[in-house]
C-alpha cells in the first residue's frame, strides 16, 4: 500500500483477487487459447481504467489481481472483461464475424476477494499457482 492511484477528488488503492472459469464444454478450447487471453484481458481492463497487476491462466481457470478505481463496481469490470473476451474469442478463433455476443464461453459468476495488506502474499500465490496444483496432484497419486 505504498502507492496510491488518484482520480480528480479521490486517492485509492483498490486491488482484488479474482478467479473465474470457462464453461465445462469450453475447457478444451480454452486450454488451447489461453496463451492469447492475457493481452486481451489487459486491453479490456484499460478500457475500464483498471490494471491487471498479476495474472495467471491455468488449464481450467483464470487467476488475476486487478486494480479497479472506486468509480466502477467490481462486478461491472469483471462482467465487461468476461463478456468482451468471449466475443473476441468467438470472432477471432471461431470465425463468427456477425452478430455474435459470445454468451457461452465463461461460466456464470466468479470469486472475488479484496487484497488489502496481503498484496505480496496474493501476488506470489498467483505466480506459483500452477506449480502448487502440480504438487498437490502428485501427492494425490500416493493415496
Amino acid at each position: 500500500m505504498d502507492k496510491f492511484e488518484s482520480l480528480s477528488h479521490t486517492a485509492w488503492d483498490g486491488k482484488y483477487h479474482v478467479i473465474f472459469i470457462p464453461k465445462c464444454g469450453r475447457r478444451t478450447p480454452y486450454g488451447q487459447l489461453r496463451q492469447h487471453l492475457g493481452e486481451v484481458f489487459r486491453r479490456l481492463a484499460v478500457q475500464k481504467e483498471s490494471q491487471i497487476v498479476e495474472g495467471h491462466l491455468m488449464a481450467d481457470h483464470v487467476h488475476m489481481m486487478i486494480a479497479i478505481p472506486p468509480k466502477y463496481a467490481v462486478s461491472q469490470v469483471i462482467g465487461f472483461i468476461k463478456g468482451k473476451s468471449a466475443i473476441h474469442l468467438a470472432r477471432v478463433y471461431e470465425e463468427r464475424k456477425r452478430n455474435f455476443v459470445g454468451q457461452h464461453f465463461w461460466a456464470r459468476g466468479y470469486f472475488v476477494s479484496t487484497v488489502g495488506r496481503d498484496e505480496v502474499v496474493i501476488h506470489e500465490y498467483i505466480k506459483k499457482q500452477e506449480q502448487e496444483d502440480e504438487r498437490l496432484a502428485q501427492l494425490g497419486l500416493w493415496r
